[in-house]
């Protein structure tokens, strides 16, 4: 019993710190939705996708050799141009890495555009409240590319439980509560992006690197080999301290700006007390 409990507490845990990445794309694709409907979409998409991990986790759980078992019409060897061995799980994790590979780079050339600042407004509202069920499906989606890895390894982990019910029992639990976590910070997560819009451009670039994150891993899931070189993924770890290093640069610069403002203003009091 105290073992199960354990791996229940060790499964929330994986979920909550391999769910940074997701919750971060949660709070910023919610942005699409009319402000009004925000919230909703947060808390439906995040729902869904909980009851859809379920299944996902059935699934893999009854399939998961037709997952990792390479799909012998996606297999090839061209001499020493390339070799790949595409199998279920590498398509999924590359087509959702390459997916928000292009919605950060979209989202980053939307923000640098000036051709939306003349759009008209009624436009720009009606293609507003049609992503509002789009931003609740694209949710749901992703968040089931994300969960993919975090199941697999749960799957792992439950591995020593000799009883299959009791293992797939105590992994439905640790994916309902880690929902339920993503509920509450997702909402936390958007209010600071709201009250600090400077930090969207961060998240955006993280999420980027996310996204090729997730190509590299796929790439070596299906094995790719591009002139005798084989696609490394990128580790956790180099993710993190990545991020780490984008936040620091982020307010460094932040601070670096604010101090060349001030000596800006302060030279220009200077020459008018000066003109006097």
């Amino acid at each position: 019993m105290l073992e199960n409990i354990f791996t229940l507490l060790m499964l929330v845990m994986l979920q909550a710190v391999l769910g940074f990445d997701n919750l971060l794309y949660i709070s910023l694709e919610s942005k699409k939705a009319p402000e009004q409907d925000r919230k909703r979409v947060r808390k439906v998409g995040i729902l869904i996708a909980i009851g859809l991990r379920i299944v996902l986790l059935f699934l893999l759980v009854s399939l998961i050799d037709y997952f990792q078992e390479p799909f012998s019409f996606l297999t090839g060897d061209f001499k020493d141009v390339a070799e790949f061995a595409f199998n279920g799980h590498s398509l999924i994790v590359l087509i959702g890495g390459g997916f928000i590979i292009y919605t950060a780079i979209k989202e980053i050339w939307h923000m640098i555009s000036k051709h939306d600042l003349t759009q008209d407004v009624e436009a720009a509202n009606s293609k507003r409240s049609k992503s509002a069920n789009a931003a609740i499906v694209s949710i749901v989606l992703m968040n089931l590319v994300f969960s993919f890895d975090s199941i697999l390894a749960a799957i792992g982990l439950t591995s020593d439980i000799e009883n299959p019910t009791t293992a797939f029992i105590i992994m439905a639990i640790a994916i309902v509560i880690s929902g339920l976590l993503m509920l509450i910070l997702a909402d936390k997560i958007s209010a600071f992006l709201a009250k600090n819009r400077m930090y969207e451009v961060l998240g955006l670039f993280i999420l980027f690197i996310v996204g090729i994150m997730l190509v590299t891993e796929g790439g070596h899931l299906a094995h790719i080999k591009l002139f005798g070189n084989e696609i490394v993924p990128m580790s956790k770890t180099t993710f993190y301290f990545v991020l780490a290093v984008l936040v620091i640069v982020d307010v460094v610069q932040g601070r670096y700006q604010k101090k060349l403002l001030a000596e800006s203003q302060h030279a220009k009091m200077k020459q008018g007390e000066g003109s006097h």
